[in-house]
């Protein structure tokens, strides 16, 4: 007689438990990293990745990289109200037109380091108006002490 009423289970249950299992963690951790990158995530860019497409960014979270401009910080007397003018390269090396400049807005204080022609990174959104930098997003990097020394001619 052949034994042919209950076929052999391939899969015990234990590892069906342990697929479900792997399974659910996975997918709550594919949401949970969703839902996170969903609403922090943040632009790195330069003023000259920006500009060109600047309607695309309005409104986005950015970290905006750039320089100073020189004479152009303007302060509200009695205030942290600040306004100036970013550009894509150093003031010294160029002067590029008006089009490749993004005016700065910024109420808070801001470093000890920030000056005309500073080296910046401005944390806030792009608006019609210019850059509305976010409380304690501006950062000015420190010049550096060591400077590439002229060659004379003499040696």
């Amino acid at each position: 007689m052949l034994d042919t009423a209950f076929p052999e289970v391939l899969m015990p249950h234990r590892y069906i438990k342990i697929a479900v299992t792997s399974a659910v963690l996975v997918l709550a951790f594919a949401g949970l990293l969703w839902s996170t990158l969903r609403e922090g995530t943040e632009y790195y860019k330069d003023i000259k990745e920006v500009l060109p497409q600047r309607q695309a960014w309005e409104g986005k979270p950015l970290r905006l990289h750039g320089y100073v401009v020189p004479n152009s910080i303007l302060r509200k007397p009695n205030s942290l109200e600040y306004r100036f003018k970013v550009q894509n390269d150093p003031p010294r090396l160029s002067r590029p037109p008006a089009s490749e400049i993004v005016e700065a807005s910024y109420e808070g204080i801001v470093p000890d380091t920030f000056k005309d022609e500073a080296e910046v990174t401005l944390q806030g959104r792009l608006t019609p108006s210019g850059f509305a930098v976010d409380r304690n997003g501006v950062v000015a990097k420190c010049p550096s002490k060591y400077e590439a020394a002229s060659q004379s001619p003499g040696s």
